[in-house]
């Protein structure tokens, strides 16, 4: 029986359409990507976005020694300035985001840091690039203030399974980015440094661009009998909060500062165990953060994981320290056991940290809470290096020991202030429930 062409090209289309939606319900299904369109448009952004910040990190300290000819003594004091400046963008950016619509105001943050991340090439003394990395570093604060009520908003239902996701993807970005520099970096010109610079403001700038395609998420409303404007920086219990977390953030640099200097410096392990220790972290990361984060959905369930964290990172920090002293074979062992249970600590600590700072914060003002956990996390960032480097490097063994313990300390404290939090809320108002997947809410300010 023939078929009239038409008929037979509709049953065609209709066909490959099906095979297209069943193709991408596979791909929901198994995790690979998100349910709805502005949770993969978030997607998309964050994975070119880091990326690009990879490409850029790994050769950092390179270009600003190699190509602007700055000494390591004014690298370290420049980034140090900028870090501490930075922290203070955060909470009014998280304040405009919450009143203003956190679309547009995430998206003015990426087109700044495009522009300050571009001006980078024009840098030729010390006074600019102060002045350029610190205008860099407080448009990064920004973007993550304006960012988490976006992630909140368009979470949906499982919003602990997608930021556990996002934390996933970012993490497998960041290492192919890592890995492309490393390309750059071994053609060692001024050229392929400026491409990299280059590359990572184009990243900023795409990712303006896909921000755009979301849907406007109007701002929530104040609850009635809230007043003031920086209700953040007065709920004491969540700044207790922020910044126990953020020292808990300590532990970010323990794998990228003190763990390469140790091996290289205080044992006998192979030196390309370094890059398998980092290969290690993040295969971890990307492969088992989704898991780990299952049922931490509530504030006990948030303390719990960071309590048990402080434990792993205990036991990890003492694994490290072992490798001293010890034969290659047996220092190689301790070090990835350490490195391992460490992973493990951190990812109990990443679910439970993001957890408590959407969980314990306001609806109507996500931004702003957000800006004070960034705040918290930002200084824990700031002093990683100095603490690790006295402790863990100075000290040798028995500081890896003295800072295991600080985390345990941590993750025993920490718990009493979110306890606090928790007793705290309805002075300013329980989070809303999360939106329905893709919707937006229906009453704005």
């Amino acid at each position: 029986m023939h078929t009239p062409k038409g008929i037979h090209s509709s049953v065609q289309d209709y066909h490959e359409e099906a095979g297209s939606r069943n193709s991408v319900s596979w791909l929901v299904s198994h995790g690979l990507i998100p349910r709805t369109r502005p949770q993969r448009i978030i997607a998309l952004a964050s994975f070119i976005n880091m990326m690009g910040s990879g490409v850029f990190m790994v050769s950092a300290a390179l270009f600003y020694t190699r190509i602007v000819g700055l000494s390591v003594a004014r690298v370290g004091l420049g980034m140090g300035i900028a870090a501490l400046v930075g922290l203070c963008a955060g909470i009014p950016v998280g304040h405009v985001a919450d009143r203003r619509g956190p679309r547009e105001t995430y998206r003015l943050t990426l087109a700044a840091q495009a522009i300050a991340m571009a001006s980078l090439v024009l840098v030729r003394s010390f006074g600019f690039f102060v002045l350029v990395v610190t205008a860099t570093q407080l448009a990064i604060s920004a973007s993550s203030a304006a960012r988490a009520p976006l992630v909140r908003g368009f979470g949906g239902p499982e919003l602990t399974r997608y930021r556990a996701y996002l934390r996933s993807l970012v993490n497998l970005a960041g290492c192919l980015g890592g890995i492309a520099a490393g390309l750059a970096i071994q053609l060692n010109t001024r050229e392929a440094y400026l491409a990299l610079v280059l590359v990572n403001a184009l990243s900023y700038a795409v990712c303006a661009v896909i921000v755009s395609w979301l849907p406007a998420l109007p701002p929530v409303v104040k609850p009635a009998g809230v007043t003031g404007r920086w209700i953040a920086l007065k709920d004491k219990a969540y700044i207790a909060v922020s910044l126990l977390d953020g020292m808990m953030w300590i532990q970010g640099a323990v794998l990228v500062f003190a763990v390469p200097l140790w091996i290289v410096d205080h044992t006998s392990a192979p030196r390309w165990l370094v890059g398998a220790t980092v290969v290690l972290n993040t295969a971890m990361v990307v492969a088992l953060q989704v898991r780990a984060s299952r049922g931490i959905d509530s504030s006990p369930a948030a303390v719990a994981a960071i309590r048990r964290a402080g434990v792993a990172f205990g036991i990890g920090m003492g694994l490290i320290a072992a490798a001293a002293r010890v034969p290659a074979w047996a220092a190689a062992v301790l070090l990835a056991a350490g490195v391992a249970v460490h992973t493990v600590g951190e990812l109990w600590h990443a679910a439970g940290s993001l957890e408590l700072r959407v969980r314990l914060a306001p609806a109507h003002a996500q931004g702003q809470y957000s800006g004070v956990f960034g705040f918290g996390r930002g200084l824990g960032n700031v002093v990683a290096p100095t603490v690790l480097g006295l402790l863990c490097i100075t000290w040798g063994a028995a500081g890896w020991l003295v800072m295991g313990g600080v985390f345990v300390a941590i993750g025993l404290v920490l718990p009493i202030a979110g306890r606090w939090a928790e007793r705290t809320r309805p002075a300013t108002g329980p989070a809303a429930p999360v939106p329905s997947p893709g919707s937006a809410p229906a009453v704005s300010a």
